[in-house]
Order: C-alpha cells, then sequence, then structure tokens
C-alpha cells in the first residue's frame, strides 16, 4: 500500500448536489455517487473528494452544519456513507471528506444553547459573540464583512453581535474554546473510524481571528483577501490547531490526510500550512487564478514549487470548483475556451504534485450563466442585494445521458434542483465516450500517460512552455503557431501538422511527446 499516495493524486471533486440523483427527488445523493465510482475508477483518478453531506438546512449548500457526525437523509444514511465507502475502496479508490470547522449552522444544537443563554454563558462562548459599539451598542462591534455580502456581524434580542464571516446562518466557532477543539477532535475520530481516507478542510485559514477583533480599516474586503493581512483570516494561530490534528490523522493505519482550503496572500504563506507536522495538501488558488498566459502560469508554477520544496510538500494544481465560474468560461468564448481548456489540463496533468479536478470539467461543461432568477440558490445572490449571481452557474447538475429530462442525472421524468441547459445532451458522458476528439477521451488519455519523475524547463520561445518530465515533454503554446522538432505524441489537445522533421503546434495547443 502506497501511505504517499497523495503526494502525487488525482483527487475527483463531487459536488454531492449535482453528480448522481438515486431516488429521482432531483437533488443528488450518496447512493447516486456510489453508483457512478466505476465511471471514476475508469476515468483514471485516485480519489474522490467528496462535498458536505451532514444534516443541514441548506442555506450554504450543506456548508451550514447541524450535525456533524450524520448524514442528511437528503442525501442518504449513515449505512449509504459505509457502503460508499467499501465500494471506493473496492475499486481502489480512496474517499476525501469535507469538513466545516469554522463555523456551525444556526440550526446547530450548540447556536441554540447559546442563543437561549445570557450574555457571557459558557453555550455563548462557543461561538464569537461581542456587544455592539455606539449609543445602546447599536452598531457592530467591527467594520468586519461578510465573504457573502454586508456585514459579518448579526445582533441578537438579548443586544449583543454574533459574527458570521459567510452567511447569518453560519455563526462562527471560537476555537479558543477547549470544547471546540475536543468536540473537533472526537469528530475527526467519527469519520475516521467509519473508513475515510481524509479530510478537505473548509475555510481552513478562518478559525482564529486576531486578538482584540480590531477594524481592517476598508470596504469591499473580499477583494482584499490575496493582497493584505486580514484580522480574521490566515492567523498564526490555526497553525496549532493543525498540529493537534495531525496527532490524530497518524494515529491511524495507514495515516490519514487532510488538505487545506486557504486563501493566503502568498505561496509563501500557504506552504506554512504543510509543514511536516501540519497537513498534507492546501489548494493552489494561486495557479486556479493565473491568466492564461505564459508568463503569468510561469511565474506561478515556480513560485509554488519554490515554496513546497522547503516544507517537502507536494505542489497542488486545480483550475475549477465549486465556488468560481468553470475555466472553459473563464479561458474565453466559445471553442476559444474549449480549446484553451483542452490545453491546459494537458499542461495540469504533466505538473509533479496532486492535481484537483471538478466534476464535469472532463465534459467540458462551460459556466452556465443564464440561470433564471428564481432558481437561484446561492445566499450570496440575496446577501448582495441581487448583485451577485453566486456560484449555482457552475453547480449545475452533470449530464451523463443525451436526452431524458434529467440527462442520466436522475431517472427520467425527474427534474434536476438546478435546470440544465439546451444542448447539455451533446456534452454528456454518453456521448462523449468513445470519440477520440472529445474532452472525455482526452482527460482519460492524459490520466492514463501521465508522467511522474523530475521537473526541468526546456528552453523555448515567447509565448510557449516547454519542460521535461521523466519519460515525455509538455510543450504549450500560447502564441502564434511554433514549431519543435517531431516525435511520438503521448497526447495532444487539438490537431497538429507535421512536416519532415517538424510538428507545428498551433495557437493555445498542449502536446506530449515521448523522449
Amino acid at each position: 500500500m502506497d501511505n504517499r499516495w497523495w503526494r502525487h493524486a488525482v483527487i475527483y471533486q463531487v459536488y454531492v448536489r449535482s453528480f448522481a440523483d438515486a431516488d429521482g427527488d432531483g437533488v443528488g445523493d450518496l447512493p447516486g455517487i456510489r453508483s457512478r465510482l466505476p465511471y471514476l475508477a475508469d476515468l483514471g483518478v485516485d480519489a474522490v473528494w467528496i462535498t458536505p453531506c451532514y444534516p443541514s438546512p441548506m442555506n450554504d449548500g450543506g456548508y451550514d452544519v447541524a450535525d456533524y457526525r450524520d448524514i442528511d437523509p437528503l442525501f442518504g444514511t449513515l449505512d449509504d456513507a459505509r457502503a460508499l465507502l467499501e465500494d471506493a475502496h473496492g475499486l481502489g479508490l480512496k474517499v476525501i471528506l469535507d469538513i466545516v470547522p469554522n463555523h456551525t449552522s444556526s440550526a446547530h444544537r450548540w447556536f441554540g444553547e447559546a442563543m437561549a443563554a445570557a450574555p457571557g454563558s459558557p453555550e455563548r462562548d462557543r461561538y464569537i459573540f461581542r456587544p455592539g459599539r455606539g449609543p445602546d451598542g447599536a452598531e457592530p462591534p467591527n467594520d468586519w464583512e461578510s465573504i457573502f455580502g454586508g456585514g459579518a456581524w448579526t445582533r441578537t434580542e438579548a443586544g449583543d453581535w454574533y459574527l458570521h464571516l459567510f452567511d447569518s446562518t453560519q455563526p462562527d466557532l471560537n476555537w479558543e474554546n477547549e470544547e471546540v477543539k475536543e468536540e473537533f477532535r472526537d469528530v475527526l475520530r467519527f469519520w475516521l473510524d467509519l473508513g475515510v481516507d481524509g479530510f478537505r478542510v473548509d475555510v481552513a485559514h478562518g478559525m482564529v481571528k486576531q486578538d482584540g477583533l480590531p477594524d481592517v480599516g476598508a470596504v469591499g474586503q473580499r477583494a482584499l483577501l490575496e493582497s493584505r493581512p486580514l484580522p480574521y483570516f490566515d492567523q498564526d494561530g490555526v497553525h496549532e490547531i493543525y498540529r493537534d490534528w495531525r496527532k490524530i490523522l497518524d494515529s491511524y493505519s495507514p495515516p490519514r490526510i487532510a488538505v487545506a482550503e486557504a486563501w493566503t496572500p502568498s505561496a509563501e504563506r500557504t506552504a506554512r500550512y504543510l509543514r511536516a507536522d501540519e497537513l498534507h495538501q492546501a489548494f493552489n488558488f494561486h495557479y486556479l487564478q493565473a491568466a492564461w498566459d505564459a508568463e503569468a502560469l510561469r511565474k506561478v508554477i515556480d513560485d509554488t514549487q519554490a515554496a513546497v520544496a522547503p516544507v517537502d510538500a507536494p505542489a497542488t494544481w486545480v483550475l475549477s470548483n465549486h465556488d468560481v465560474h468553470r475555466h472553459v468560461t473563464r479561458y474565453g468564448d466559445g471553442e476559444q475556451g474549449l480549446r484553451r481548456a483542452r490545453a491546459a489540463i494537458l499542461l495540469m496533468l504533466a505538473l509533479p504534485g496532486s492535481v484537483y479536478l471538478y466534476q464535469g470539467e472532463e465534459l467540458g461543461l462551460p459556466e452556465v450563466l443564464d440561470l433564471p432568477d428564481e432558481v437561484l440558490q446561492d445566499p450570496m445572490w440575496e446577501r448582495s442585494g441581487r448583485t451577485n449571481r453566486g456560484r449555482d452557474g457552475c453547480r449545475v447538475p452533470l449530464p451523463w445521458a443525451t436526452d431524458g429530462t434529467a440527462l442520466g442525472f436522475g431517472p427520467d421524468g425527474s427534474r434536476p434542483w438546478l435546470p440544465q441547459p439546451a444542448g447539455w445532451g451533446a456534452l454528456s458522458v454518453a456521448a462523449q465516450e468513445g470519440d477520440p476528439g472529445s474532452m472525455l477521451e482526452l482527460y482519460r488519455t492524459a490520466l492514463r500517460e501521465r508522467p511522474a519523475g523530475g521537473f526541468t524547463w526546456v528552453g523555448s520561445g515567447a509565448g510557449v512552455l516547454s519542460f521535461d518530465r521523466d519519460r515525455l515533454r509538455c510543450t504549450v503554446n500560447f502564441g502564434d503557431p511554433v514549431r519543435v522538432p517531431a516525435s511520438e505524441v503521448l497526447a495532444v489537445s487539438g490537431p497538429c501538422e507535421v512536416e519532415g522533421d517538424t510538428m507545428l503546434i498551433p495557437t493555445d495547443t498542449a502536446v506530449w511527446q515521448a523522449l
């Protein structure tokens, strides 16, 4: 057994609500995921990351957790979770579960007890309650803003305020409280004992706030996340929490892993989460946000590898997830975006380290930009005064079949919780399987041929990235067509013309050649 599998793994993110619906209620579920595990094994991934499926009012798609030790009936049961784990492990797939330690749901038992208790009580100390400022405490305790829009504080009937960095139904926990720490130690052990192989830690950078909760002194704080320190994110105290958690993860045989969702100002700050006694991986948001540009991407690649080397951690690479526009759409309109996305996967899968894929990217799914207002469910929509349409456009349920009311996402006759666009049947798994020119088959080829070994940049002209990985050379052309020496092609994102001893690589095209 490879106990260091996570250092080179390809991990596939499943957004539960939108992956596969077994019971026909329009919402994805654990039996649905279980039925599609052979597809994921055939795709060639190593692990599945499953977004929260705990009991929840679903005000934020399950990231508002009411009970950390059960499965929401919308998604199934604990027995369904056990069966999913058994089937996944039987197929050689690891399972990573999302955990949400920064905040609970306001429907959590603890928050109900806090609201029923007096200010200053032990029940309230599990969360972050503070008196307000100004006459009669009518102003919030500070100027912090919610990531979802609006202020980060809500006043209670008792007159004090509670902190919620996200929706008002997601009160922040007080990680200076020992009861909170012990609760999550126990939650980790519960799921590890059930058989999960690790955790994705939601808002891993947010659990500790700066002493005194000082003002930021600026508006539009969400836009400042990666440009300046914020008193509620990436505080040094979070690292003590992860040192504690690492001891629990290492106590299992084989050791289990954790990956941080940590938005930080730099690759160096992200690498602090990856020291030998802390977490195993952290998402590379700097790579995700990089423009489709040779110079910009090379800088992120170099900065990432330089940052993780001193802590002996693997780099991670990611193009899309459930919180951002799908990269097919970010990279350009129509055919341009698709062409760049095809090249981007060959670039990313050739890099050393671990890769995260978001469900549906292997089908080339675009962002759905025209969802009707009345179907939007992301809390960002309402909290922004209906100016930010939120993240629903990347969460539209997957098309598995070419036709039917749910395109195979659920039984025919069912209707998905978000409508699938007309024409998505042509992007479905059924439509693309066996088509050598399809995005799905490109992913399968690239995952099968994915290289290992060292990494060496190869000299190339402006607008071109080229590097060697053991047995292959990856070349990505961002500019005008370029000629390279011809050799055996292992994977290619688009047509390349061979003339004699040279190959012409068109704009926005990537090729893997055997060395």
